[in-house]
């Protein structure tokens, strides 16, 4: 199968994870939403490809982290990574019984929606650090991770509204990432999802995410703080296209 799948996708695998890990890399967030239009077309299952997505993403986040390590602020991770946990498990224990494609449609116009909303009211809208705004942003973000492998839009929405600069939020969302993706990738394994065919990829792909993570790196360097939560938002808003032309 592997040997098959290696002469027929590997090289589109590869490119997909160096355009996910600098989406990643630039906004701190993105890997899932941008490979899995595509992976799950590439790999021979679905559960496979938010396997290997739910990896690759581990990987980038890892390295800006423990770039931005010092920015964390723990006090406000466990709560959401506690709820996390929980409905993320859910949601993959069940993935196999779902038909996404609708509930992919709706997904894309809440995206859509939620961007041209919070670039035009960010100034107005502000998320609290109590444990309600914690709970929510994590059981939506589980919920997403589990049944579609691209939980980022309701943490990013989050932590971008409460963290003072970019810096802060680079370290809180890729730490989130980090250990959700660590969460995710336990219980899809024991589900099944984690074959010998997503391992080989993934070690395949390594590269890829080193170079979009570097060129990621440089961009956010050069992105000014002010206009970084434009960046954010318009993603968010390309992300709800990319998800309704992949449901139709």
């Amino acid at each position: 199968m592997f040997e098959q799948l290696f002469a027929e996708n590997i090289f589109e695998i590869f490119l997909l994870a160096v355009g996910a890990s600098f989406i990643q890399r630039t906004t701190g967030f993105g890997f899932g939403i941008f490979i899995m239009t595509l992976l799950p077309f590439l790999m021979p299952s679905y559960g496979e490809a938010t396997a290997l997505s739910g990896l690759l993403a581990f990987t980038t986040s890892l390295i800006a982290s423990i770039k931005y390590r010092r920015f964390i602020t723990w006090r406000r991770l466990i709560p959401i990574l506690s709820i996390f946990l929980i409905t993320s498990t859910i949601a993959i224990s069940v993935l196999s019984k779902m038909e996404n494609g609708t509930i992919r449609f709706i997904l894309g116009f809440i995206l859509i929606f939620v961007s041209i909303w919070f670039a035009f009211l960010n100034k107005r809208i502000r998320f609290g650090t109590t444990l309600p705004y914690q709970l929510g942003a994590g059981s939506v973000s589980g919920l997403m991770g589990g049944f579609f492998g691209m939980h980022g839009p309701p943490a990013v929405l989050y932590f971008i509204s409460c963290e003072k600069d970019k810096e802060h939020y680079m370290g809180m969302i890729q730490t989130y990432f980090v250990l959700t993706n660590a969460m995710m990738t336990l219980a899809r394994g024991y589900n099944g999802f984690v074959t010998l065919t997503v391992g080989k990829c993934y070690i395949f792909c390594l590269a890829a995410v080193a170079i979009g993570s570097s060129l990621g790196a440089w961009a956010f360097s050069r992105i000014p703080g002010n206009k970084f939560p434009y960046v954010v938002y318009g993603y968010i808003g390309i992300s709800g296209v990319i998800i309704l032309c992949s449901a139709m």
